[in-house]
């Protein structure tokens, strides 16, 4: 009778646990849809929420309404707020995906130096394009820019892999060590390109490094979502490898897992999401470090429900970002990567202070 209670409380405990992240993970896409709808409210002509409701549930066509509201919410705000959830989503899960893989909450995705391969790409592209890239830049017309990120991001993944595996075998150590190395190389290289840049482009490579969302289009949004819900999908599927992992790999192995395979998708998944989102709006640091530790702490480690929700913190964290970055220097519009800097730093401090106290030095 001892063990049928004890089985009934342990099916018990598991329902509750079930329901308490089923709970969380609602409210998370609760609260993105309300944030959603104030951010397509926001801007030099103001709209009401429900104004905005009623105009999206109108069409794009909504004849109802007064044109010109219309062109605004249909046309430059949604477009903008949807790009802001996919990036945010993106960053967030690639940095839950590098904290399974590494069984660290302080790894990030800029730690394999996928972001900085990013950058050198877009800054190549900026300060070349009207050089020695100009046919590229011509050919590719105004997705030159992310399309050279991306580049970047996916040369410097290959690279990496390259230089960890031996054998078939991926070390995830020489990884990690091999990223530094090439974020510094590539850093170097950005610095060379600055130092030849004019005003115009110094300018607009400041701001791209600063992270933003300005000129959104639908365009960029059909482009680059329907990759980013692939990846979004495919990290999921990958959960409960990823939970196995966390073992560490030897148990892992004998749990029947592949590691090597789960090892490679994972990177690859990483640099994927990583890319797109520094391709499409720039440097916007922390977001991998701070959505995914909150959230374990809310809803587990369990990866089952850690990564959809890391995808919808991200996506909230951004949009809110977002409203800040329009809101506090309007009319002008602040830099995102500098909003999420300014709450992801003291934050990261704050963890490597408790983690610090936790292991005693």
């Amino acid at each position: 009778m001892s063990a049928v209670r004890g089985s009934v409380s342990t099916m018990g405990q598991k329902r509750d646990r079930w329901r308490s992240r089923a709970a969380a993970i609602t409210l998370l896409a609760v609260a993105l849809l309300v944030v959603a709808i104030l951010a397509i409210g926001i801007g030099p002509m103001a709209l009401p929420p429900m104004r905005v409701l009623k105009i999206l549930l109108g069409g794009p066509d909504g004849r109802s309404f007064p044109i010109g509201e219309v062109v605004i919410v249909w046309q430059i705000r949604l477009p903008r707020v949807v790009m802001a959830m996919m990036v945010g989503a993106m960053l967030a899960l690639g940095g839950a995906v590098m904290q399974g893989l590494f069984r660290n909450p302080l790894a990030d995705p800029t730690i394999l130096g996928v972001s900085s391969g990013a950058a050198l790409g877009a800054v190549s592209m900026i300060v070349l394009g009207s050089g020695a890239l100009g046919p590229v830049a011509l050919v590719l017309g105004g997705y030159a820019l992310p399309i050279a990120a991306f580049a970047g991001a996916l040369t410097v993944t290959l690279v990496l892999y390259a230089i960890s595996t031996q054998a078939g075998s991926t070390s995830v150590a020489t990884m990690l060590l091999a990223g530094v190395a090439l974020a510094a190389f590539a850093a170097a290289i950005m610095g060379y390109l600055v130092f030849l840049s004019d005003d115009t482009q110094l300018r607009d490579i400041t701001f791209w490094s600063l992270g933003g969302l300005g000129g959104v289009t639908w365009d960029k949004v059909v482009v680059s979502c329907p990759v980013m819900l692939v990846v979004a999908a495919s990290a999921i599927v990958m959960a409960r490898g990823l939970d196995a992992l966390v073992l560490g790999e030897a148990e892992a192995f004998h749990m029947g897992l592949r590691v090597e395979r789960l090892k490679k998708q994972a990177i690859l998944l990483v640099a994927i999401a990583t890319g797109l989102a520094v391709a499409v709006a720039g440097i916007i640091g922390f977001v991998g470090i701070v959505v995914p530790h909150l959230l374990r702490l809310a809803v587990g480690a369990d990866h089952r429900f850690l990564l959809p929700a890391s995808c919808l913190g991200g996506a909230l964290l951004i949009v809110s970002a977002d409203i800040g970055a329009r809101m506090l220097v309007s009319p002008a519009e602040l830099p995102i990567g500098i909003i999420t800097a300014a709450i992801g730093a003291p934050f990261f401090l704050w963890l490597l202070m408790r983690r610090r106290s936790f292991v005693g030095f």
